[in-house]
């Protein structure tokens, strides 16, 4: 059906609080899965973005959930429907349309970055 989250992850350890986002689109049997130190804005340079081991569905419709063994808290702050403009969603390089609050427009991976644009 296309969906997409993006999740705040926070993850606490004796003294410090680590703050990132998991961006999530589904792939028929999982999620397609990237985090992000700091959510890209339209319009904005490009953020840096790593792919991660893929997720279980169950993560699309979950809006907050405390992890296991003291891992941290997972809260869905973005999430929508996308269109894939890209190719296939097995390669390097990924363009969605997103239609969030705060994902909006043309979301593009390639590599380690992505970027934010309007959608024209």
């Amino acid at each position: 059906m296309n969906k997409w989250v993006l999740l705040e992850h926070k993850v606490y350890s004796a003294n410090s609080l680590d703050i990132h986002y998991d961006f999530l689109v589904e792939n028929e049997i999982d999620c397609l899965t990237w985090k992000l130190l700091k959510i890209p804005l339209s319009n904005q340079a490009s953020v840096k973005i790593f792919k991660q081991a893929n997720h279980r569905l169950i993560w699309l419709s979950r809006e907050e959930h405390e992890l296991s063994r003291n891992r941290g808290l997972v809260k869905r702050i973005d999430h929508g429907i996308f269109k894939n403009n890209s190719d296939k969603l097995n390669s390097e390089c990924f363009r969605f349309i997103l239609d969030g609050e705060l994902l909006h427009g043309v979301f593009e991976i390639s590599g380690n970055s992505c970027r934010l644009s309007k959608n024209n």
